[in-house]
């Protein structure tokens, strides 16, 4: 339930005249009245303009988007992709790039909400971000578990996880790594590394994941794909969890004299239209772009309308196959 007035003045024990005029720097107030007064708001996560906007009733036009970083080619082109449609569609967008700083996206938080957004579509990254279970503001997840009454859009990462890892074990791969941004979490990107995971112990081989970490620096990264393959010439197949990371292998793979794909199979993830026109030798698990952004939107104004959103099964994904991985019976 959205925090009101009487709410912060009772945690800060003065009367909503006093939480009033703080607000509003009316008047001779203490330092000591101002601090309790601000230390409330923030627990209860008020902002001070949701109590006009509930009496109004009225909509402001405005979603917040909580992505990442935009200059990862998958969010870049989907932050794209939500703001054209958004703004087609009468609404305007604030853009807020959380990285791995969860302060920094509390803040964006706090921060919409003061801003009077109709709603917030996120897809962070930080985990143990409980402010977005109390504030009351309609929002949607983009492959990530906030909360119970957040509702989620993704496409089916079990089945992404599942076709690669088939894919390289039917082109006689035996030794296959997977290259995951984290380690294991309870986010439903997570059920790529599981599906890859069963489908290996299926055929009696054994998985090897390797973390790299999504803001790792591209160096480091680089040094550990290239010790990885160094240290174990068996690799025979690499399934990674994102398109750049792929390429990375690629790179470095050809740099140590491995031919792609006889001696080595690589498949990526996401198959963004710019991966597609700029790096169509890599195989990939392709997400479907357009109809993630188009889940995103209905769902998010269906819940700014009042209207319960629709029980949201995962999208369909597709093999796109490349010169990092030819398929004998496509």
């Amino acid at each position: 339930m959205m925090a009101t007035l009487n709410d912060v003045a009772a945690v800060a024990g003065v009367s909503p005249t006093t939480v009033s005029r703080v607000i509003n720097n009316y008047g001779s107030l203490s330092e000591k009245t101002k601090t309790k007064v601000f230390a409330a708001m923030r627990e209860l996560n008020y902002a001070p303009n949701n109590l006009a906007r509930s009496l109004s009733g009225k909509k402001t036009q405005l979603v917040g988007l909580i992505f990442p970083s935009v200059s990862n080619p998958f969010f870049g082109e989907l932050v794209a992709t939500l703001e054209n449609t958004l703004f087609a569609a009468g609404y305007k967008t604030i853009l807020c790039n959380s990285a791995n700083n969860a302060d920094k996206e509390r803040a964006y938080l706090r921060m919409l909400a003061a801003n009077q957004v109709d709603g917030i579509i996120t897809s962070t990254h930080n985990l143990g971000i409980t402010e977005y279970q109390k504030i009351a503001l309609p929002i949607v997840a983009f492959d990530r578990n906030l909360a119970p009454t957040i509702p989620i859009v993704s496409s089916d990462n079990y089945q992404g996880g599942r076709i690669a890892a088939e894919a390289l074990v039917s082109q006689g791969c035996r030794h296959i790594v997977m290259l995951v941004s984290s380690a294991e979490t309870p986010e439903p990107t997570n059920d790529r590394q599981r599906a890859y995971a069963d489908v290996l112990q299926q055929h009696h081989l054994t998985p090897q994941v390797t973390p790299l970490g999504f803001t790792t620096d591209v160096s480091v990264k680089r040094l550990t794909i290239r010790t990885l393959l160094q240290d174990d010439p068996t690799i025979d197949g690499v399934f990674c969890s994102d398109d750049l990371t792929a390429l990375l292998v690629l790179e470095e793979a050809e740099q140590l004299g491995r031919k792609v794909p006889a001696d080595l199979k690589i498949i990526g993830y996401d198959g963004t239209p710019f991966m597609q026109a700029y790096h169509p030798e890599l195989a990939t698990i392709q997400q479907p772009f357009n109809a993630l952004g188009q889940l995103l939107i209905a769902t998010l104004t269906a819940c700014i309308d009042g209207r319960p959103p629709k029980v949201l099964a995962p999208l369909p994904v597709q093999l796109r196959p490349g010169r990092t991985l030819t398929l004998d019976w496509a």
